[in-house]
């Protein structure tokens, strides 16, 4: 009897035995088809989006690195995959050790809508904002957008940024909720599974991760670089880099643009290249050959006997094809061609930097790279005997813009964005987007030149007219262009037509109040005796070729403006940038033959010392890039790109001039530094 007991109890052990082996089984196999499922929603859904934002398989202009081969195409998903399988089975491995139990459906839980939400609202946040702007954004560029200041360019998109805070607290509470609903309803069972197979996957796909870092850039730059458009392989990437950044110059050995002497902290990437030392500093075209460049205008004060008045306009965003622009039959800017049909007109005249702060310090002092000591008209006609007056609808403070060219140190008259902010158009509390109506500029105009007498003493008057900067629609805008607005929050790509209308709309209203302008200056008898400028700052993207805004990739759209005076006679076969403005200014107030550059108009997306992206305009409409992160170059007007290295004859000397002008000005605002 004992025996039959103790048989019965054996084999009743069995059963539970193999019921919980079973039962092991069962979750091993439903987590391996989750975490399967997981891992290929997440492939299909990146995928997908970065082909058709960068067509990564597929190429296109701007896009020559496709991942198109077999070749390039195996070692993508190799490296694709490995980064991937280390981000699933990491975050799984995290949440399992936060469970603090291997328990059955609350680890997998947590993956799916914590590590699967984060990462399909990263993908968003960064498809949405490369929707707007090119892939060189960065955190320098967004601090452009505000004047040089971060906090400033978040300001400016605060509405957006709080209704997105907004979503994801409201989405974190009902997650909360929806967990502890489940959790009553379904309580987690413990499991016995061995997952130690699954902790030497992660181990060996973080191995495979770093050794693809360091081989993949020579066995294949065009997979490298659409690697480093998707999420985790980037952050791995920037991780190593940070790790093999022995030197701390800020370049590692597995970056985009690897740091090839790691113990050198004078020799890498974007490094100051030292002419004639015979050493190639940065990396790019040898040791740097210094190239002739016209040499900024010295402090030049305008003679007694001819002193005649200045008025500059600058129309923010407006591009160079507003000259000639007609919509539905009608012309955008009859006032502006007015002008342009008297005297003279250049376009496209090209931005350096693409950025309105750098924009009119060029134009003031003539100088790609200004310091606080060197010339500007403000500076030069307050001693000549000038009267200085600003009339700004943005605050002229806004990148230091004012104190970099001596703006309100010698203005007699200064009204501006911060003078008029009880007036701005919107609430935003970003100064880059505070925007004074052009109505308000003018009517401080006429306040302080009700006087005709005013004009017995020569003047220098600067307006800023504010109305075509982005969303390019304010209530007191008139809608003459355009039956509707398009609002803020429909500005996208779908609504591109309407964008463009709305666009348009702006600067024909800013033509409007220019024309208010040449009317007073007539009746007042000021005009004959004026040298009259306008001029864009930059010019503006409106979705052309995908994207929006300026200043994030070098494009005739996004650097390209106009020059236009009332002056006759200023032609060229040359481009021109904002730099050149004061020299020629200066020549016609003293009624000499302006000369006109001659030399590759230098653009960037960044700064001069550490650009994103270089490029050079040139005779016969030539614009000639270079990506510095990823060595693509292109030939903007043949639509041509491709790796730095594969270009030769007629194509390679344009690359080698683009490369020897960026060194030669970097070279020279590093010397006027010292």
């Amino acid at each position: 009897m004992s025996a039959e007991l103790s048989s019965t109890k054996s084999i009743d052990r069995y059963k539970l035995s193999n019921r919980s082996k079973n039962s092991n089984a069962a979750i091993a196999k439903s987590r391996f088809v989750a975490l399967a499922s997981f891992f290929f929603g997440l492939a299909l859904m990146e995928l997908v989006l970065a082909n058709r934002k960068y067509g990564l398989f597929t190429g296109g202009f701007g896009q020559s690195q496709a991942v198109d081969s077999l070749a390039e195409r195996l070692l993508f998903t190799l490296g694709y995959s490995s980064s991937l399988l280390m981000f699933v089975l990491g975050s799984w491995w995290v949440f399992q050790k936060l469970s603090g139990a291997r328990q059955s459906w609350p680890p997998l839980f947590n993956l799916f809508v914590i590590a699967g939400g984060g990462y399909a609202v990263l993908l968003a946040m960064q498809y949405q904002l490369h929707s707007y702007f090119s892939d060189t954004i960065s955190f320098t560029l967004m601090a452009n957008l505000g004047g040089g200041s971060l906090l400033d360019a978040l300001l400016f998109a605060a509405n957006e940024i709080m209704f997105g805070a907004g979503a994801a607290i409201a989405g974190a509470i009902m997650i909360w909720l929806l967990y502890r609903i489940l959790l009553k309803k379904f309580p987690p069972q413990k499991s016995k599974e061995n997952t130690g197979h699954w902790g030497y996957a992660l181990i060996g796909s973080s191995i495979c991760v770093l050794c693809l870092s360091f081989v993949m850039p020579s066995w294949s730059s065009d997979s490298f670089n659409g690697l480093n458009r998707t999420l985790v392989w980037k952050g791995a990437i920037n991780t190593a880099n940070f790790l093999t950044d022995f030197d701390r110059d800020g370049y590692g050995l597995v970056a985009r643009m690897p740091d090839r002497f790691p113990f050198d902290a004078a020799r890498h990437p974007l490094a100051l290249d030292i002419p004639g030392n015979g050493i190639d500093e940065d990396g790019f075209g040898g040791d740097l050959e210094l190239i002739p460049t016209r040499v900024t205008e010295p402090l030049t004060v305008i003679d007694e006997s001819h002193r005649p008045h200045l008025i500059i306009v600058v129309l923010e965003s407006v591009r160079y094809d507003v000259l000639g622009k007609r919509i539905a039959g009608v012309t955008v800017a009859p006032n502006l061609e007015a002008i342009a049909a008297q005297g003279s007109a250049i376009a496209p005249s090209f931005s350096h930097i693409g950025f309105t702060t750098e924009s009119l310090k060029s134009i003031f002092s003539g100088s790609l790279n200004p310091q606080k000591s060197n010339p500007s008209l403000f500076r030069e006609l307050k001693q000549s005997g000038y009267d200085i007056s600003v009339f700004s609808g943005q605050p002229e403070d806004f990148g230091d813009i004012s104190e970099t060219v001596g703006m309100q140190q010698n203005a007699d008259i200064f009204v501006d964005g911060t003078k008029l902010k009880h007036l701005r158009a919107f609430k935003n509390g970003a100064q880059g987007s505070t925007l004074i109506d052009e109505g308000y500029i003018m009517n401080a105009y006429k306040e302080n030149y009700k006087d005709p007498a005013k004009w017995g003493k020569p003047q220098f008057i600067y307006m800023n007219f504010q109305s075509p900067h982005f969303p390019y629609y304010h209530a007191d805008i008139p809608l003459t262009l355009t039956d509707q607005a398009l609002p803020r929050s429909e500005i996208n790509a779908e609504n591109a037509r309407e964008l463009r209308a709305t666009y348009w709309n702006a600067v024909a209203y800013a033509d409007q109040r220019l024309g208010e302008l040449i009317t007073d200056l007539k009746a007042k008898g000021a005009w004959d005796n004026s040298v009259v400028v306008v001029t864009g700052d930059h010019g503006e993207e409106l979705f052309e070729d995908g994207f929006l805004g300026h200043g994030h990739m070098v494009s005739k759209r996004q650097y390209g403006t106009f020059f236009v005076t009332n002056r006759p006679g200023i032609k060229t076969d040359h481009p021109i940038g904002l730099k050149d403005y004061r020299s020629i200014i200066l020549s016609l107030m003293q009624q000499n033959e302006p000369k006109l550059n001659t030399d590759p108009v230098l653009m960037m997306v960044g700064s001069l010392e550490k650009p994103i992206q270089i490029g050079i305009a040139e005779i016969g409409d030539k614009i000639t890039t270079l990506r510095l992160d990823t060595g693509e170059a292109c030939l903007s007007e043949r639509k041509l790109c491709r790796a730095v290295g594969e270009f030769d004859g007629e194509a390679g000397d344009r690359i080698d001039r683009l490369i020897k002008t960026w060194g030669t000005k970097r070279w020279q605002a590093h010397l006027a530094t010292k």
